[in-house]
């Protein structure tokens, strides 16, 4: 019943309209910016490595994107790519490529027009987010107060960290992980609640993993942004190089595999039977899923990243806003597609093609690498786990760090209250394991739809500034090369 409940949310939340706007917002971007994120994702790569000098802020800009990984890369790329196409089909994933060649441009606008409009407290740390975004610039730009819409998005930040992304779906994919690697049979039951039976492997890693944050996250942004800069990038070169050997050991079924994807993407088969009503609600479905597995992966257009992003020591809105783009495309266009790849080669290709055979999360993309990839399987599970593991992990810190900044600005920076949610967050974690996985990742998708929508109606209001401040950036680039 709940759960019925919930979905009945969620298809209210992600229906056609939000699904336009966020649609709508990216080519909007895409073309008032002149495909910024074609043009200058070379600049971005360029951009990520440059010493930050004098800039105003916490964090450098490579710390920032790796703050913004860390809470972007995590159980969505792993988990939520396999829950998109069970539930939408492989086409899923079709729709995950489209929302992120969009959603780039989304990012850069987002993170470049938080720099802009970030504010600095007494004591030196920086206030910025979307809340700032549009409390100052929609004002700017119309003469009318949006504060409320503002404190809209910070209740919904709060929110998506505290019983979405954040928390729950990441530490229940972390469990799950775990036990599907050391107790897959479940033959070590610790006890029994409303009818599920849990493992000593769930109860033992939701402890450790609970405890661990709990040391990281009451440190701070600059602990928080130390564990990401070192964990992030070794974890995700671990995961391409699982990926790209499932790739080259299966590069003859990648053509099969990409023909199935956009199949089923604009059901081309059901179109030539002429089944009218079942094609539009697949590719409904499939646009469903996949832009909303796509937005809780890279969290383009979410306005989560801003956050980071804002505490960059850089002078210039543009130069962070075009290193920022660089996460919406490593997180889906590199790691989230090696996923569905591997998914769609092992289940939904060749003359073997059996479906995901209801089997849900992490245990469907375990069971597709250990399919495509041959032997016992066993090395395959423990590198998978350790990836999801220490992805989910980071997100879970980075999450912690944009609530406490939606908190922040919606208790004008009482750091008393900041504090006890921090406890509070640390007891979401607790208890995350408990849940199911269909339950938290649909909680994650309401909060992250309720997030997206004020910060896009944010964005499509300040396109032109944004357009502006990106023209007069490299016109002034430009003539200082002359």
């Amino acid at each position: 019943m709940f759960d019925k409940i919930l979905n009945r949310i969620d298809d209210i939340v992600w229906g056609i309209p939000t699904i336009i706007l966020i649609l709508a917002t990216g080519i909007l971007l895409t073309i008032r910016l002149r495909g910024v994120q074609f043009t200058k994702l070379g600049l971005g790569i360029k951009s990520l490595f440059k010493r930050s000098e004098g800039g105003k802020g916490e964090l450098s800009p490579f710390q920032a994107l790796c703050t913004a990984l860390s809470a972007t890369i995590g159980t969505g790329n792993i988990v939520g790519v396999a829950t998109a196409i069970a539930a939408g089909g492989p086409g899923a994933l079709f729709w995950m490529w489209f929302a992120a060649l969009l959603g780039t441009a989304t990012k850069y606008t987002e993170c470049m027009l938080a720099v802009k409009y970030r504010e600095h407290a007494d004591d030196g740390h920086v206030l910025g987010g979307p809340f700032y975004t549009i409390e100052k610039g929609m004002k700017e730009i119309t003469g009318f107060s949006w504060k409320w819409l503002a404190i809209l998005f910070a209740v919904f930040g709060v929110l998506a960290g505290l019983l979405g992304i954040g928390t729950m779906t990441q530490i229940n994919g972390i469990t799950s992980a775990v036990n599907n690697a050391f107790d897959p049979e479940n033959a070590n039951i610790a006890f029994t609640l409303f009818g599920n039976s849990y493992s000593w492997a769930t109860v033992i890693s939701g402890a450790i993993v609970t405890l661990a944050v709990a040391l990281v996250v009451i440190g701070g942004l600059k602990r928080i942004s130390k564990v990401a800069e070192k964990v992030v990038p070794t974890m995700a070169v671990i995961y391409v190089f699982l990926g790209l050997s499932v790739l080259i050991m299966n590069a003859t079924h990648i053509p099969q595999a990409f023909s199935v994807i956009f199949r089923n993407a604009f059901g081309w088969q059901a179109i030539a039977g002429g089944a009218a009503g079942w094609v539009f609600k697949q590719i409904t479905d499939s646009m469903q899923k996949g832009i909303a597995r796509g937005i809780f992966s890279n969290e383009a257009g979410l306005g989560s990243a801003p956050i980071a992003a804002s505490a960059a020591k850089v002078d210039e809105p543009v130069e962070q806003g075009v290193v920022s783009m660089l996460g919406t495309f490593i997180d889906t266009i590199i790691v989230c597609t090696m996923t569905g790849l591997a998914i769609v080669i092992a289940f939904y290709t060749g003359p073997e093609a059996i479906g995901d055979q209801g089997l849900k999360g992490v245990a469907l993309t375990a069971a597709a690498f250990n399919k495509v990839l041959g032997g016992d399987g066993q090395s395959v599970q423990f590198l998978l786990m350790l990836c999801l593991v220490f992805f989910a992990f980071t997100t879970i810190l980075g999450w912690d760090y944009y609530s406490e900044k939606c908190l922040e600005y919606l208790t004008n920076g009482n750091m008393v209250i900041v504090m006890i949610f921090r406890w509070v967050y640390i007891l979401a974690v607790l208890i995350g394991p408990y849940f199911t996985v269909n339950a938290v990742f649909t909680i994650a998708d309401i909060t992250n739809g309720l997030m997206a929508i004020p910060n896009c109606i944010s964005l499509i209001v300040l396109s032109g500034v944004a357009a502006k401040e990106t023209k007069s950036y490299f016109d002034k680039k430009k003539a200082q090369l002359k």
